[in-house]
């Protein structure tokens, strides 16, 4: 007991003198850690007599507390000074007035629309808009899409009960298509729309959301090929993504609605991590993103809309809106887009000011942190 006294008294002089919070740290872990020399007086208790031992444990217990308590009051008497040295260095003028903070911001999805519409009015294309609960007719059998075919299923699309006064089943659009029926219906042709909006799929993980947003775009006009598809699409991605050296890639493929039917692919490469569109995906270190589908308008669906397919022709493409802003700015989980945490929308919203011009770039300034 006689060393641990002078032990003791050795350090609370220590403790007293420290005058960092870290020389207290450094004591604490002397005395109170598991090689300590208090820590090492305890595990002793158990070789002693138990007569011995009822008369060692209490005054090794004091002296632990006591070394405890002088320990917790130096390391507060510091960090009080600590704080008292900041609040001297820190001055506040109170007669300036408080600085006005921010009152909400744009979704990046409303953004990224605003930024489509601002492209595509460019290049003479209108919005067109439709019903987001529509019948089974113009949604899929108007595109060319036979009973049997997968899209109608149950389990892909969310269907009502009730049917409309003509006996068609009710849904919500699995896509914006049945926009384009009822746009060549009701305008006929020529016609060069665009028709964002949500639509609806049985589906959900960390790129697909039962609700998500899509734009598809339109062309009916007389002398209409794929070479003004390509154009179009390929104007629109640099436009978007404000670079002159992005390079489309055709690819055949297969959808009811279109004949050809091409997926288009962009070149892509990877920077710290990231994909980033541009460059040829061929070259080294790039590599081909599958980004929209697209091809010529089907001879049926020209008709089944009342206009005459050996006079007209057409182009149509359509993509996501939220994979778009997605690939755009960074983000890399689309169900943080429906979250609305606020944290969220300050990161990665939009000054309801930053309207997008192709005269200023479409890419407005964000309001978040993010470079």
């Amino acid at each position: 007991m006689t060393d641990l006294d002078q032990q003791k008294l050795a350090a609370l002089a220590a403790i007293s003198a420290a005058t960092t919070l870290n020389a207290i740290e450094a004591e604490r872990v002397a005395a109170l850690g598991k090689k300590g020399w208090v820590s090492l007086a305890l595990k002793t208790l158990g070789q002693m007599a138990p007569d011995e031992r009822q008369q060692v444990a209490p005054a090794i217990q004091a002296i632990r507390a006591e070394v405890s308590d002088a320990l917790t009051a130096r390391k507060d008497a510091l960090e009080a000074e600590v704080l008292g040295a900041r609040l001297a260095s820190e001055n506040l003028d109170l007669t300036l007035p408080a600085p006005e903070a921010p009152r909400g911001s744009v979704h990046p999805v409303s953004q990224v629309m605003d930024e489509l519409a601002e492209i595509f009015a460019d290049l003479g294309f209108s919005v067109a808009t439709g019903p987001e609960i529509e019948d089974d007719w113009h949604n899929f059998t108007a595109l060319n899409m036979a009973e049997t075919h997968p899209a109608r299923a149950m389990h892909d699309t969310f269907y009502f009960p009730d049917r409309d006064e003509a006996g068609r089943q009710m849904l919500l659009r699995t896509h914006t298509s049945p926009v384009q029926i009822r746009a060549m219906v009701e305008q006929g042709a020529p016609l060069r729309i665009i028709a964002p909006g949500r639509v609806y799929r049985s589906d959900s993980d960390a790129t697909h959301t039962p609700m998500f947003h899509q734009i598809e775009g339109l062309v009916i006009d007389r002398g209409i090929h794929l070479g003004h598809l390509k154009w179009t699409l390929e104007t629109f991605l640099k436009a978007f993504f404000e670079r002159d050296d992005i390079v489309l890639r055709l690819r055949p493929s297969y959808f009811p609605f279109t004949e050809p039917s091409v997926e288009v692919d962009v070149g892509f490469e990877v920077i710290n991590g990231r994909r980033v569109l541009g460059g040829d995906g061929n070259a080294p270190g790039h590599g081909w993103m599958e980004l929209l589908g697209s091809g010529m308008v089907n001879r049926r669906v020209i008709a089944m809309a009342g206009l005459d397919p050996d006079e007209w022709q057409g182009f149509a493409w359509g993509l996501g809106v939220d994979r778009l802003a997605m690939l755009k700015y960074g983000m890399d989980d689309l169900r943080a887009f429906f979250d609305g945490d606020v944290r969220w929308l300050g990161h990665y919203g939009f000054a309801p000011l930053d309207v997008p011009t192709l005269s200023a770039g479409v890419g407005a300034k964000e309001t978040g942190t993010r470079a």
